[in-house]
């Protein structure tokens, strides 16, 4: 079953390997990701847009008043964590890694407001490594295709990280991401155009709405 979903996605997104938040260094992808938590990725690179412009350097997000910060990411919902915790990772990674980002994983949550998703994010993007990154379709299509039976996203990493070939991590979370956009969306799949329906338990079951 596992092969033959992946058979399936390597057709129809073969060339899948983009991130939806834009950046142009490692620590705004960070942050932008910080940001992207219970917010969609199109608000976030709105807000990224005038942020990044006006914090053009690690340091000065590090140097940031905590006030501003709140207004700057306010429409990203949460804000002030979310700005908390950019300004106290930014200066977390110019007291303890010299201004670069760190690739390992504990390394990485130990920065504020930085779980296993971002720091895989991370990971995948900046340095290549193999991770799986349990965003929100990667959860809602792995339960509904039957590869996984958790709504814990931790839980979710590690199950996929058994079953799918280290080789298709990284291209598992794209070819995901862009299948849940297009088509398995949430709450209403696309059931009438999907490829994949004779491999889903879901449609089986009628558990996904046409």
């Amino acid at each position: 079953m596992v092969e033959a979903i992946l058979v399936a996605l390597d057709k129809k997104y073969p060339y899948e390997d983009k991130c939806y938040l834009n950046y142009s260094a490692p620590h705004e992808l960070l942050i932008a990701t910080i940001l992207s938590a219970q917010c969609t990725d199109d608000r976030v690179n709105i807000v990224t847009s005038k942020l990044f412009k006006k914090y053009l350097t690690l340091d000065a997000f590090a140097a940031a008043k905590i006030s501003e910060m709140e207004k700057d990411v306010k429409s990203t919902g949460f804000y002030r964590n979310k700005a908390k915790n950019i300004i106290i990772s930014a200066q977390k990674l110019l007291a303890d890694f010299g201004g670069e980002m760190p690739s390992g994983i504990e390394e990485l949550t130990s920065l504020a407001g930085v779980g296993r998703k971002t720091a895989n994010v991370v990971r995948c993007h900046i340095f290549g490594l193999p991770s799986v990154v349990v965003d929100t379709h990667v959860k809602r299509i792995s339960n509904r295709l039957g590869l996984v039976k958790s709504d814990d996203p931790v839980k979710i990493e590690f199950e996929l990280m058994k079953i799918l070939p280290k080789s298709h991590w990284i291209k598992y979370n794209h070819q995901i991401i862009a299948f849940g956009r297009e088509i398995c969306k949430a709450p209403k799949a696309k059931c009438n155009i999907c490829f994949m329906t004779e491999l889903c338990p879901a449609f089986s079951n009628k558990a996904v709405l046409l």
